[in-house]
């Protein structure tokens, strides 16, 4: 196990070091709404780091983003800009093309919904294999809550720090038992967090949660350096407890892909079922692939050499520190 763990760190670090702060997993958000026969709303909000936003600029083929906003300010981690857009025929949002700028060149999503005046609508999910989509309403409204299943399992896949977490349990675990408590542990904790955040019973400031996830990072890093040395601690005899503590935490990281958008009490429910289900997909997909690839390398009788061995829970532990360093600077400098 420990020489795949090597190997699949090694590929993470490599991959993600410069991802993880250039890129964002919380989804942007871009709503229009028809107001009047010939007058609409549109609301654009973007997620930031700090004071940093990444690249990503929404159009829709007709022009009407292509003017200034009438209005532009940033809050609770996201910049928001809002359009109002006049003199236009009853029926001219139906058929644009809308796009975002930039997506391509990420791994977020934008979540685009529509509303028209005579109660026709349309949830699209914009990805960057797929930055750009036709509005058209001819069948109602749409079925776009479902692609919160494949947002779920997006966000598990596509975060780095989500997964470096669980590759550190893995390292930590010592049996079959205990691996089974301890994913167990994890799902219980996020799963609850994330349903009440999502509902709104719980709230941390992005920087603070960003911080505090990190941290979590850095904490399974010398757990699983001890453990590999044949040490014992509280973590290496109760992998559990922490996956558990720490669980809770990672499922408010979770929470920030659904707590800022438009979705009403109604949709928010059935959005957040499908997206904890995608998250638990991605998370024992993962999972499974760690377990059969490790299987594999041990049929394989690969020997790796002493320092290979010992690279996952190092890398991990250099991750942890810089997401932590990062993350605690953005926390001090929205205080």
């Amino acid at each position: 196990m420990t020489r795949l763990l090597a190997a699949l760190v090694f590929w993470f670090t490599l991959i993600w070091t410069g991802a993880a702060a250039a890129h964002e997993v919380r989804p942007a958000y871009l709503e229009i709404d028809q107001t009047g026969p010939a007058t609409y709303a549109v609301t654009w909000k973007q997620p930031t780091m700090g004071d940093v936003a990444i690249h990503l600029v929404p159009h829709l083929s007709a022009g009407w983003l292509e003017t200034e906003p009438a209005d532009q300010y940033a809050a609770d981690g996201f910049l928001i800009k809002r359009w109002t857009v006049a003199g236009q025929k009853p029926k001219a949002l139906e058929g644009q093309t809308v796009s975002v700028e930039g997506l391509a060149d990420t791994i977020t999503d934008v979540f685009v919904r529509a509303r028209l005046s005579d109660g026709r609508s349309l949830d699209e999910m914009l990805r960057p294999q797929e930055p750009k989509a036709k509005l058209a309403f001819e069948g109602g409204v749409s079925g776009g809550l479902v692609s919160f299943l494949v947002l779920g399992i997006q966000h598990i896949l596509s975060g780095p720090d989500h997964l470096l977490f669980v590759l550190g349990l893995l390292l930590i675990v010592r049996d079959r038992w205990m691996l089974l408590k301890t994913v167990t542990a994890f799902t219980a904790a996020h799963s609850l967090t994330l349903a009440m955040a999502t509902l709104g019973h719980i709230q941390l400031p992005v920087a603070l949660l960003n911080a505090l996830v990190a941290l979590s990072i850095l904490f399974v890093a010398p757990e699983a350096i001890r453990a590999a040395r044949g040490g014992t601690s509280l973590t290496i005899r109760h992998t559990w407890v922490v996956a558990f503590a720490f669980g809770l935490l990672h499922g408010l990281g979770f929470a920030n892909g659904l707590t800022t958008l438009g979705l009403s009490k109604g949709e928010l429910v059935p959005a957040l079922a499908l997206f904890n289900v995608g998250v638990e997909i991605g998370q024992l997909a993962f999972l499974g692939l760690v377990l059969a690839l490790g299987r594999s390398f041990r049929l394989m009788a690969i020997r790796w050499p002493e320092p290979m061995l010992r690279l996952p829970a190092y890398a991990i532990g250099a991750l942890g520190a810089m997401w932590t360093i990062q993350y605690s600077a953005v926390a001090l400098g929205a205080w």
